[in-house]
């Protein structure tokens, strides 16, 4: 799944690309991605055709691009909201490229482009929400669909202070406080797994536990590994996660711990070993990242 520097790097693509842009007509080629639209389809396409794109927006894995209505009567504040889910795609390409067959609507635009939505197993999510205040920033709005999404750790008004008394206080194991997008967003399966074992941690650790200062080092490698996974362009798999010009992202070359199981752990040599948690898989070093006495999942 994509994750925040994934989400990231779409964001930024789409910056130097759409800003300005004004959509001139929405072909909605399969409903599933707006099943969150209250108006459906056809309301969808209506409150989208006519807008203009402002620069893009993240909160956590939520992407969202403000719109600007040019009709004298528009009123209303809001944004096409964009969250890829599995396998979703955002592409911006010339109207007369062949359709990809996994595309689910197209956005044209005036100036000859098209804005694609693409997503083979379609879990992602498309829709124009309304944007409300946050109430903790003067002038700072979100999709009121991602109200509840806390800041994440690259947010420049992410209070680490705050993150670490709530990860204490949440008597929960770290990796499912790590995964946890009301205490801080956009932290998914990959990052937690490098994170934990750039700071010698075991993912079963109560967070009640922690140090602070050992909190604090873990949001550095948070932070550490999000702002390098970033510097390359995310981390892709496969061809289900690509940017806005449908390059793939190299950061799994640089993977220490997340799917290298029986590999070894380049800080002691040790075979990397995958354990089954929750309904995902976790990746630590036996020898740095041993299981704690009490544990919790």
């Amino acid at each position: 799944m994509p994750e925040l520097p994934e989400v990231e790097s779409v964001r930024r693509g789409l910056e130097g690309l759409v800003v300005g842009a004004r959509v001139e007509s929405v072909r909605v080629i399969h409903p599933r991605l707006l099943r969150h639209q209250p108006e459906g389809p056809t309301g969808f396409a209506g409150m989208l055709a006519g807008a203009r794109l402002a620069a893009p927006r993240r909160r956590g894995k939520f992407l969202w691009l403000p719109l600007t209505h040019e009709h004298a009567d528009a009123s209303r504040d809001d944004a096409l909201v964009v969250h890829l889910g599995m396998s979703g795609q955002v592409r911006v390409v010339e109207q007369g490229e062949p359709l990809h067959p996994h595309t689910r609507v197209v956005a044209g635009l005036a100036d000859g482009r098209d804005l694609r939505f693409v997503d083979m197993r379609m879990f992602g999510r498309l829709e124009v929400d309304e944007l409300v205040a946050t109430g903790d920033v003067v002038g700072d709005t979100v999709p009121a669909l991602a109200v509840h999404i806390g800041r994440d750790p690259l947010d420049p008004d992410f209070d680490d202070a705050v993150w670490m008394a709530r990860l204490r206080a949440r008597r929960t194991g770290l990796k499912r406080a790590l995964l946890d997008q009301t205490l801080a967003s956009g932290i998914g399966n990959i990052y937690a797994d490098e994170a934990l074992w750039r700071a010698r941690l075991h993912w079963a650790r109560p967070t009640e536990t922690l140090p602070r200062a050992k909190a604090l080092e873990l949001l550095g490698h948070v932070r550490d590994v999000m702002e390098s996974s970033m510097a390359s362009g995310g981390t892709s798999f496969d061809a289900l996660y690509v940017d806005v010009n449908g390059e793939s992202g190299y950061y799994d070359r640089s993977l220490s711990a997340y799917g290298q199981e029986g590999h070894p752990c380049p800080r002691c040599g040790t075979a990397v070993v995958r354990e089954a948690w929750t309904n995902r898989s976790s990746f630590r070093c036996p020898a740095c990242q041993p299981r704690p006495r009490r544990a919790r999942v």
